[in-house]
């Protein structure tokens, strides 16, 4: 390997920083977005951090964005309140509803993952759409057996359907919702952005 290939090599695999100026800024978003609630008539509260894991990929693709996601949850980890409700520290990450956090990262790796397969033009998109809509599902399907397991340590019992019921179906519509807006605005922003 010349020097030439070697420094090409070592640009590729590093962050610009620009990179690491955009990363910084997603991580930042995903913190504001989950101190948003938007509370329902019907005692529901939803917040938009799932909106800005989805942009966040969508607009920094899944290299960048996965590694956004990873910072919001090392800052959350060392006690900052980053969570929803201004929530902070490992015992926010292992509580009942941690397993949705941390589901995050599996949305974000089976898009980087997804972006192995050539794509372009409305090809490329509805890809990233089924991308960000299985890496949801690994996410509740992940968030809930976790809530399950926490629930049962706490002496009660509840099933995977329950759970989904009281975890995941009262979010199911707004999260579509937010990954459709997601798509859109990162859509047209990241032709802006030349990061990729």
């Amino acid at each position: 390997m010349n020097e030439t290939t070697a420094r090409e090599t070592t640009k590729d695999r590093a962050f610009t920083t620009k990179q690491l100026t955009l990363t910084a800024l997603m991580a930042v978003l995903l913190i504001v977005c989950s101190w948003i609630s938007i509370p329902t008539p019907w005692g529901i509260v939803y917040t938009l951090q799932t909106f800005a894991v989805f942009f966040s990929l969508i607009l920094l693709g899944g290299k960048c964005g996965t590694f956004s996601i990873l910072t919001f949850l090392l800052l959350g980890a060392c006690g900052l309140p980053v969570f929803s409700q201004f929530r902070g520290g490992v015992g926010a990450l292992f509580g009942l509803t941690g397993g949705y956090i941390l589901g995050f990262v599996f949305t974000a790796v089976i898009y980087w993952l997804a972006e192995l397969i050539p794509a372009q033009g409305k090809a490329r998109i509805v890809r990233n759409i089924a991308a960000l809509i299985v890496g949801l599902a690994v996410c509740y399907i992940f968030g809930t057996l976790w809530f399950m397991h926490v629930y049962s340590v706490g002496g009660k019992a509840v099933t995977f359907g329950g759970a989904l019921m009281m975890c995941v179906v009262p979010y199911l519509a707004f999260d579509f919702v937010k990954l459709a807006v997601a798509v859109l605005l990162g859509e047209k922003l990241r032709k802006h952005i030349g990061l990729r």
